[in-house]
């Protein structure tokens, strides 16, 4: 239920209970008002009119008293005769012969011969509306003593049809005010429900705009309320996020051309270095063994130096969104089987890919080659015997049809701990935070590639052991363009399960290892091809 609707209720409410009380008051007060002028008014009259012709009859009374009395005082009425009873003992009469008083109720006859004051009841029978009254006839004692019952009652019954028009009238006075009453108080909880909601709809909108990156939002600040304070409040934390996030936007991209620019001027004097070392590993067999394990020391920390210059430089272009993907329909199990090939571990690496020709789609042959071979050397360097590379297809509902790549080793799997931040750029679990081959960015860079193919990657724990990791690439078949830019695509997030492993769309592993974009072909050197 929205706020708007709310407010109405809860106005509509308040003026449905504040009417309907209102008018249960209103009429409680009016009904007995007018019952009670009536009431007052024919009691005295009554009261009057039976003292003042007591002492005109003999006493004790027979029943001719008793007729000519209750006629007597059925003359009182003012608009209409009144209908007495006179009662005196066992004896009584009544100013309409025939009229069986059923108004007249043995308790109240009771009250009027137990007690000395005028008693009277509203009594409602076949619909219409009395009043009943009776009293004691008394007579004072000698010499002023309390007065005492002569045993002679009056009883008086009046119809009550003209106050209860009263009372219907008032009644539907009452109801014909409610509905007025009710569409008044809709109307002003419409318009307090505007006025509340105006600078909410402002508010939902401008913090919308803000989680859309437009930080220069701001409120129009109308007023002194509390509204108003919550406005004044929004604009100076937007001015403060504005301000925060501007000074971490400038500091996040000093930092990347400080990568960038350390990256490429490092690769000029690595180049130089890499030719020296080449020179010196043929060299040194003809060297002393210190001078020749010194070489060779030389010469593998200079390839991983220029393993991690080249993954800087291709983080640095993902950050920079310069980065594009350059589409081609190829067969995939042929290209997984170059990527082992290329590496040299053909036969290092089991594989169930199928058989040529029976996979094909469109995607960038050297990002996938990247995303396989950095998934590979991470389970080989990390993971244990054996190893496995399969590939498979699937067709989901909404994406279409789907390349599923998995690789899997017989490790340790991977800790809870760690499964988290196993796509983190540099991230090291805690048992490798020594010194190791990897750089801590193939992982990334290999979430990076599959995320420009707008595909997922995946890292979770086998029920039977090791780590597995599962690539999920959508299989484009339309004629696009070869050359995408990344920023037409989505970002997935890179998902972990440390749960058991039920479906394909698996996989990671603890240690990221990179592996440099490179040509499809055979390599000579396919060592240091395999350290990188």
């Amino acid at each position: 239920m929205g706020l708007r609707l709310r407010l109405v209720v809860a106005f509509t409410l308040v003026a449905v209970v504040a009417t309907v009380t209102t008018g249960a008051l209103t009429f409680r007060e009016a009904r007995t008002g007018v019952l009670q002028q009536s009431q007052d008014t024919v009691i005295e009259d009554f009261r009057h009119r039976v003292n003042t012709l007591v002492p005109n009859y003999r006493f004790p009374p027979d029943a001719a008293d008793l007729q000519a009395f209750a006629d007597d005082v059925s003359r009182g009425g003012r608009s209409q005769p009144w209908r007495v009873l006179a009662a005196y003992r066992d004896a009584d009469a009544t100013s309409a012969p025939g009229d069986s008083f059923r108004e007249l109720s043995p308790a109240m006859r009771e009250s009027v011969r137990s007690r000395r004051a005028t008693v009277f009841q509203r009594v409602s029978l076949d619909g219409r509306s009395s009043l009943v009254v009776g009293m004691p006839v008394t007579f004072a004692g000698q010499y002023g003593t309390e007065r005492r019952a002569s045993g002679l009652e009056v009883y008086l019954t009046v119809p009550q049809q003209e106050e209860q028009g009263y009372v219907d009238a008032l009644v539907t006075a009452i109801e014909r005010a409610t509905v007025p009453a009710l569409v008044l108080a809709v109307l002003i909880a419409l318009l307090a429900a505007r006025g509340v909601l105006r600078p909410v709809r402002a508010l939902r909108r401008a913090t919308r705009s803000i989680a859309e990156g437009r930080l220069d939002t701001r409120l129009a600040v109308q007023g002194s309320d509390e509204l108003a304070d919550l406005s004044r409040t929004f604009n100076e934390t937007a001015a403060a996020l504005e301000g925060s996030v501007a000074e971490l936007r400038r500091m996040e991209a000093g930092a990347r051309r400080f990568a960038a620019d350390v990256s490429h001027e490092l690769r000029t004097p690595l180049a130089a270095m890499s030719a020296v070392t080449d020179v010196l590993d043929e060299d040194a067999a003809g060297l002393d063994d210190d001078t020749a394990t010194a070489v060779r020391l030389i010469s593998t920390e200079t390839t991983k130096l220029a393993a991690l210059v080249d993954d800087l430089m291709e983080i640095s272009r993902f950050d920079a969104g310069a980065e594009a993907l350059h589409l081609d329909e190829i067969d995939l199990a042929e290209s997984l089987r170059r990527t082992l090939a290329s590496r040299g571990w053909q036969d290092t690496v089991e594989t169930g890919l199928p058989e040529p020709g029976e996979l094909r789609g469109r995607v960038d042959p050297r990002r996938l080659d990247v995303i396989v071979a950095n998934l590979v050397a991470n389970a080989l360097r990390h993971g244990a015997p054996p190893v496995r590379l399969e590939l498979g297809v699937r067709n989901d509902p909404r994406a279409g049809r789907q390349a599923v790549v998995t690789v899997r080793d017989g490790g340790d799997g991977i800790p809870e701990h760690v499964l988290p931040h196993v796509f983190d750029r540099f991230y090291k679990s805690a048992d490798a935070r020594a010194r190791s081959e990897g750089s801590g960015l193939g992982l990334a860079i290999a979430t990076e590639n599959v995320r420009l193919h707008d595909g997922t990657v995946r890292a979770a724990n086998h029920p039977e052991g090791g780590a597995v990791f599962t690539v999920v690439l959508p299989l484009r078949t339309d004629d696009t363009d070869d050359t995408e830019d990344r920023t037409r695509h989505p970002e997935p997030s890179p998902e972990t399960d440390s749960g058991p492993y039920t479906d394909p769309d698996s996989g990671p592993h603890t240690e990221p290892d990179s592996v440099p974009l490179t040509d499809f072909g055979p390599h000579t050197d396919s060592a240091r091809e395999a350290r990188t």
